[in-house]
């Protein structure tokens, strides 16, 4: 009994990646900083509303320091 063997799916070499790895390294970073602010504020005031809001502030401050940052 013989197996056909299949070599892996290989991208096409005009293929581009949909976000570059600075890109990617600057969203995630600012992801962990908007969740880090919003967990502090949430258990400093309690407040559910105000912890998304202050972290959503966070992350998109962040992002836009983040992004002339790093180079």
């Amino acid at each position: 009994m013989t197996t056909s063997q299949t070599a892996p799916a290989t991208p096409s070499p005009d293929a581009q990646p949909l976000l570059s790895q600075r890109a990617v390294l600057v969203l995630l970073a600012a992801a962990f900083i908007g969740s880090a602010v919003g967990v502090l504020t949430f258990l400093s005031a309690g407040n559910i509303a105000g912890a998304l809001l202050a972290g959503l502030t966070g992350a998109g401050a962040s992002t836009l320091g983040l992004h002339k940052l790093i180079n």
